[in-house]
Order: C-alpha cells, then sequence, then structure tokens
C-alpha cells in the first residue's frame, strides 16, 4: 500500500468508525478538528496508556493543539451571556395594575397626587382600556399603566405587592391636599422608626398604598416598588443575575423581624428603584388579581431572554412569552416570572420609543 493508498484507508476508517460519532456531549467542532489532526498523519501517533484518550501531550504540533483549545470555546459563552444585562441599556418604563373606575382613579392621581395624564387606550372588541400617568414623559419617566376591565369594579391586591412611592419636597402638604380630596390616610408623616427620613403613607381609591418621602428636588418622584420575597438572598441573585439591577443597600432591622434591600439601575434618589422586603419566618405571599407587572427597556429582548432562561434555570421562576413581536402592535417583548412569581416585561427600547410616536 503506498502513501496516497494509506491515506486513503485512514479517512475511509475514520469516517466509518463507531468510535468516532459524535456523542450529544462532545460539541461537532471538537469531533471535526479530531478528523483533521487524525488525517494530517499517517501513522496514528502513539498513546501513553497511562494518558486521557487522544490527549493534548499526543497531538503532533502546537498549532493543531491551539485550534482545539478555540473550538472548545466555540459554543455561546455562558459567563460572556450573563454580562449582559450589565452592559444592556435599561430603565424601568411602568408598573402595571387594575383598577375599578378609571375616571375616579384619573382624578385621585392627577389632583391629589399631581400626576398627569400622558396617554389613554381604548380597545372596545377586547373590553378593556388603559391609560398611562406619571410626573413626566414616558421617554425618560417610570410611569403607572392603569388598567380598567369593562364591567370589572374591585380586585384583590393580596398580600406580596407593597407599596409605590412618592418623593417630595413636603410631606405634610401633600398629605393635607390628599386629605382635603378625600383620600385615605394611612400613616400620618412623620420620621421613620430608628431614622430622620420623613414620611407618611396613603391609599388611592382601589387600596393601592402610596409611600410619601420627603426630598429634594428628584428627576424621578415616582421612585420605588416594593414588593415582599421569601428568600431575599434568592431574589437578589436573580434580579441581578437575570436583570441587571444592583444593590444599593440593604437595611436589617431585627427588632421589628424584616430585612429589606434597595435593587436600582441607578442612584436612588435620582431613579426609580425595586424595594424587595423580606418578613422574618414568611417564605410565601398571596398575589391577588390586582397587580400585572413592571415593564423594563432593553436593546434585545432575545439576548436578553437567553439570559433569564439560563437564570431560572438556577434560581427558579420561569419565562411566560417567549420573546418577539406582540401581533398588532410589533413592539417586541418577552416576559418572565421571578422565584417569587412576580412578573416582568422586557421591552425593546427602539419598538417603545416607536409606539409612543
Amino acid at each position: 500500500m503506498n502513501s496516497n493508498q494509506s491515506t486513503q484507508h485512514t479517512r475511509s476508517s475514520l469516517r466509518h468508525s463507531p468510535f468516532l460519532q459524535p456523542p450529544s456531549s462532545v460539541p461537532n467542532s471538537r469531533i471535526l478538528l479530531f478528523l483533521l489532526v487524525s488525517e494530517s498523519t499517517s501513522q496514528p501517533p502513539k498513546q501513553n496508556p497511562h494518558s486521557a484518550p487522544h490527549s493534548l501531550e499526543s497531538l503532533p504540533s502546537p498549532p493543531v493543539r491551539q485550534l482545539l483549545n478555540m473550538a472548545d470555546t466555540a459554543p455561546v459563552d455562558t459567563k460572556e451571556l450573563l454580562e449582559w444585562p450589565k452592559k444592556d441599556n435599561r430603565r424601568f418604563l411602568h408598573a402595571v395594575y387594575r383598577v375599578g373606575d378609571l375616571d375616579h382613579t384619573i382624578k385621585f392621581y392627577t389632583e391629589a397626587l399631581g400626576m398627569k395624564l400622558l396617554r389613554k387606550r381604548d380597545f372596545p372588541d377586547e373590553k378593556y382600556s388603559n391609560v398611562f400617568l406619571g410626573f413626566g414623559p414616558e421617554e425618560s419617566h417610570f410611569v403607572v399603566e392603569l388598567t380598567y376591565n369593562y364591567g370589572v369594579d374591585s380586585y384583590d391586591i393580596g398580600e406580596g405587592f407593597g407599596h409605590f412611592a412618592i418623593a417630595t419636597a413636603d410631606v405634610y402638604k401633600l398629605v393635607e391636599k390628599v386629605r382635603s380630596l378625600g383620600g385615605n390616610v394611612s400613616r400620618e408623616p412623620g420620621a421613620v422608626k430608628g431614622g430622620n427620613s420623613i414620611i407618611a403613607f396613603v391609599k388611592d381609591p382601589d387600596g393601592y398604598a402610596f409611600e410619601l418621602i420627603q426630598r429634594g428636588p428628584t428627576p424621578e418622584p415616582l421612585c420605588q416598588i416594593m414588593l415582599r420575597v421569601g428568600d431575599l438572598e434568592r431574589s437578589i441573585k436573580f434580579y441581578e443575575k437575570a436583570v441587571g439591577l444592583k444593590v444599593l443597600r440593604t437595611i436589617d432591622r431585627p427588632e421589628y423581624k424584616y430585612t429589606l434591600a434597595m435593587l436600582g439601575f441607578g442612584p436612588e434618589l435620582e431613579s426609580t428603584v425595586l424595594e424587595l422586603t423580606y418578613n422574618y419566618g414568611v417564605t410565601e405571599y398571596s398575589k391577588g388579581n390586582a397587580y400585572a407587572q413592571v415593564a423594563i427597556g432593553t436593546d434585545d429582548v432575545y439576548k436578553s431572554a437567553e439570559v433569564v432562561k439560563l437564570v431560572t434555570e438556577e434560581l427558579g421562576g420561569k419565562i411566560t412569552r417567549q420573546p418577539g413581536p406582540i401581533p398588532g402592535i410589533n413592539t417586541k417583548i418577552t416576559s418572565f416570572l421571578d422565584p417569587d412569581g412576580w412578573k416582568t416585561v422586557l421591552v425593546d427600547n427602539e419598538d417603545f420609543l416607536k409606539e409612543l410616536q
């Protein structure tokens, strides 16, 4: 057998060898490179009986070893993918929840709380309407999206949803305004226990709580969403990895048996934050059917969904809507639940701005 026949015989043997059929756990790129390596010599390399099969030491040249190392990194780099939320252009867009009397709620939010009505949509075929209210344009501010379902006048808020928060220069003045318009003041203005911050709590016509926080001028007056969770450490990891939020601060109050964490995309005094609260020993809360979800902007819905899938496999939760455009609107979104069942919707930034136009 001459050298050409030997080479052809080697190639034929390699192609038909049952030992070289790629198992599902081995990347195709590595199998291909092994074939190339084997075809490059007429004599197979001698193996040390004590070394691992096809070890790098047995390969004929450094360039081939380099190619094989490159093949190992050919699949998507999980570590690199998990860095995406930190690099993405993200911000809180709006919170969505249901109300029983849209006109009454609009009046309370605009006259008592000082919000502006930004837009209103009605879908008679689907029997619902929604409105957007906030302290500035949706292009740059966090807002609330109120949904009214025809004929439904009340909802169960549940025990898990906590409150929204509004930053104001004078809590006492705002509370008196709310009271004068018939609003429910559930906590009178005053300093927080163990601190100097001046706060108060009021409730809207549907029973949603708003914490009023006394602060200086801020670009984002609608500054918090508070949700209760059953495992604070797990929830922090989830929102850091899946959403890209950063822990801004934590507060532990053993005398009151609770711990909370503030997470955000920017400084707490300049942007909206997510406040997660853990009450000692409470691992589960009723969600009710009133609060729906929070929406967050992203530059790539598809890549973001890949990250969420990885994180839910590790920490719990699940994707509830695969990434893609909403029929009729074409805005690309994906949605998911965190380990406690709280829903988040990721919205394509460019599509969102087009929708506003």
